[in-house]
């Protein structure tokens, strides 16, 4: 089993920055290294969407319209820890921001967008921006 820890979410200004972070741990997370990671979020009254995914070479998968441009992933595989970026924040980003992982290998379009791609979840972090 992997579990995730995120952190790094909090209040913060329309047109400010904030940086996520999420580490691995567990008995698996030594072949950490091989996971896929990703950052998903759910906004109140909506499903939980895609934002972000890197693979285990560090393939970045491209963002989605939403957050393109501004938000950035990045792993550090020495510290088992993913990261987003996250700047020139806006009010519809507000949401709750959820970590997975996967070592699954995935083919065809849309590999990693899809919730159903990875195997583990973290227990979120809430970001706010506020207008």
């Amino acid at each position: 089993q992997v579990q995730l820890i995120e952190s790094g979410g909090g209040l913060v200004q329309a047109g400010g920055s904030l940086r996520l972070s999420c580490a691995a741990s567990g008995r698996t997370a030594s072949n950490y290294a091989m996971y896929h990671m990703g950052w998903f979020r759910r906004a109140p009254g909506k499903e939980r969407e895609f934002v972000a995914a890197i693979t285990w070479s560090g393939g970045i998968i491209d963002y989605p319209d939403s957050v393109k441009g501004r938000f950035t992933i990045s792993r550090d595989k020495a510290k088992n820890t993913v990261h987003l970026q996250m700047n020139s924040l806006k009010p519809e980003d507000t949401a709750v921001y959820y970590c997975a992982a996967t070592i699954a290998r995935c083919s065809g379009d849309g590999c990693y967008e899809r919730q159903g791609d990875f195997d583990y979840w973290g227990q979120g972090t809430q970001v706010t921006v506020s207008s």
